[in-house]
């Protein structure tokens, strides 16, 4: 319903009360602001009783208020500049504790990816990485943090591993010559969606990979262009996207895998100790 809602609301408009067409006028032009607002907010802003602008979302067919603003903000959070978060922020955040209202809103995100994922998609994942010839992992700008993390386990885990590095286009497609039919890339992808991203999924799917997302939403490009995916809200919290929810997924996706692959990787830790060990790789509390 996100990709549509503004259309939903245009071919409603004439079943809307007066109150309602307030709103629903206010949405039309203003729906970058409005996907920030509280319902009392906005019902001050066009003169209507918050209960109205409740039972707007409701007349819309969402389970609440909520629902409807979580629907606005998908729908712009791949439009917004910077400094329009910013100033969405502002609206969303002012005089409330922003420590307590950052932290509140990851542990929802933590809680909507616990109650919504997928456990059979997820199951498909692993077996896809695990039959893989070679696994590639793709992730630029913010998303290439997650990225490294997930490439860094996952060397630890498997030989065949390898971080497409995104400095420059062209080097991107020498990265993924030898790529291939039974190979796998995982691409990970968050608004503001990169071109890059998507122009190297295509090259990948091109030369017969199978595409793993990890995304947001199924409105997402790389998820329309997948073979399999996770999905993972990214909250926008003012500039930043918060990245908390993909990495407790990526989190579990590693697990997964350790899981699977059993006692391998107990015997790579074993040496991998070994090697620590030897060359004084940690420190020791009594070192201090």
């Amino acid at each position: 319903m996100a990709k549509s809602i503004l259309h939903t609301i245009e071919s409603s408009m004439s079943g809307f009360s007066k109150g309602q067409k307030r709103i629903a006028g206010y949405i039309l032009e203003n729906y970058d602001k409005a996907a920030f607002m509280t319902a009392s907010k906005l019902g001050k802003l066009v003169g209507v009783s918050e209960s109205t602008v409740v039972r707007f979302a409701s007349e819309l067919g969402y389970d609440g208020y909520p629902s409807m603003q979580r629907a606005l903000q998908e729908m712009i959070r791949s439009r917004l500049t910077s400094t329009q978060r910013i100033q969405a922020a502002g609206d969303l955040f002012d005089r409330q504790d922003l420590l307590g209202a950052v932290l509140q809103s990851d542990i929802d995100k933590l809680r909507e990816i616990v109650a919504e994922a997928d456990r059979t998609e997820f199951d498909n994942v692993v077996e896809r990485i695990m039959g893989a010839r070679h696994i590639y992992i793709l992730g630029v700008r913010s998303s290439s943090f997650v990225a490294g993390y997930l490439n860094f386990y996952m060397h630890l885990l498997c030989e065949n591993v390898t971080l497409v590095q995104s400095n420059a286009a062209g080097e991107i497609f020498e990265q993924l010559f030898r790529i291939g039919p039974e190979d796998v890339m995982l691409a990970i992808s968050f608004p503001r969606y990169s071109k890059v991203t998507m122009n190297t999924v295509k090259f990948a799917q091109d030369r017969g990979a199978s595409i793993i997302a990890i995304t947001d939403n199924e409105l997402s490009p790389v998820y329309q262009m997948s073979d399999a995916a996770l999905l993972a809200p990214c909250e926008m919290i003012s500039f930043v996207d918060s990245m908390v929810a993909p990495l407790s997924l990526i989190n579990a996706l590693l697990v997964a895998l350790a899981h699977r692959m059993g006692t391998d990787v107990a015997t790579t830790f074993a040496e991998l100790e070994d090697i620590w060990n030897e060359y004084g790789v940690f420190g020791k509390m009594d070192d201090e």
